[in-house]
């Protein structure tokens, strides 16, 4: 199975931007569709962007559209959240997950075996 680890957390200002990582080990990471999930205070875990095991489909939630950006980079086993013009509603604890390739693109956390231990994204207003 594959392992998640994610990075690059942090207090930002509103408008700021933020880079998350998610290093995956263990298993070949392209084997895997890819997912970022958040979650606020008292909050559902929520789909954020997700890509395809090659990165070439992307897929967004409507929140989030024209402003982050999902990538992956498998050669380096990383998938990458570019977060810009961050809002005060965009705090959340932000978490990596994974899927087999072969299923289903799922946009529910249900539909995701494999996730990472989140990284604090806090926006001050």
């Amino acid at each position: 199975q594959v392992q998640l680890v994610e990075s690059g957390g942090g207090l930002v200002q509103a408008g700021g931007s933020l880079r998350l990582s998610c290093e995956a080990t263990g298993r070949t990471f392209s084997r895997y569709a890819m997912a970022w999930f958040r979650q606020a205070p008292g909050k559902e875990r929520e789909f954020v962007a997700g890509a395809s095991w090659s990165g070439v489909q992307t897929y967004y939630a409507d929140s989030v559209k024209g402003r982050f950006t999902v990538s992956r980079d498998n050669a380096k086993n990383t998938a990458y959240l570019q977060m810009n013009s961050l809002k005060p509603e965009d705090t959340a604890v932000y978490y990596c997950a994974a899927q087999l390739a072969s299923e289903t693109y799922a946009y529910t956390s249900q539909g995701y075996p494999y996730w990472g231990q989140g990284t604090q994204v806090t926006v001050s207003s």
